[in-house]
């Protein structure tokens, strides 16, 4: 299985565990955010990414945003209700998600479900991610 195959495999079996902001990296698989669980992934296929989504931001190759462009592994970058800054980054940066095909992202994340707000990992469409008005960058970490 390729890279790419199992980022997805493993990015899949998370799917449902809880989220908590702030997640150390130890308490992945069990809790995770946002970047602690792209951080997971990439680990899990022999990738070591920085801790954080701002410094995640910084690494690998910026790209077009365009559904039609997007490879599997790549990481979709906003503001998000809570940001850290950079001088490369001055809107700043708060949440990541990992496309993972078939115009899917799966990321860890606090979401109102039936009304009650919910953190967990979740698969939504790339356009929630795409089409906000606070992206910020999208980087390719697999060739």
């Amino acid at each position: 299985m390729n890279k790419k195959n199992r980022l997805v495999y493993f990015a899949k079996k998370q799917l449902g565990k809880p989220y908590k902001f702030g997640a150390k990296s130890f308490e992945a698989p069990k809790i995770f955010d946002c970047s602690s669980f792209v951080q997971y992934l990439y680990k899990r296929i022999g990738i070591n990414l920085p801790r954080t989504a701002l410094d995640q931001a910084s690494v690998g190759k910026t790209i077009e945003s365009k559904k039609e462009l997007l490879e599997v592994g790549d990481l979709l970058f906003f503001k998000g209700g809570w940001g850290h800054y950079n001088p490369e980054f001055p809107m700043g940066i708060g949440h990541v998600g990992i496309y993972v095909g078939n115009g899917k992202v799966i990321n860890a994340r606090s979401k109102e479900i039936d009304g009650i707000e919910k953190g967990t990992v979740i698969e939504e469409v790339v356009e929630s991610f795409l089409n906000r008005k606070d992206f910020v960058v999208a980087r390719r970490m697999l060739k």
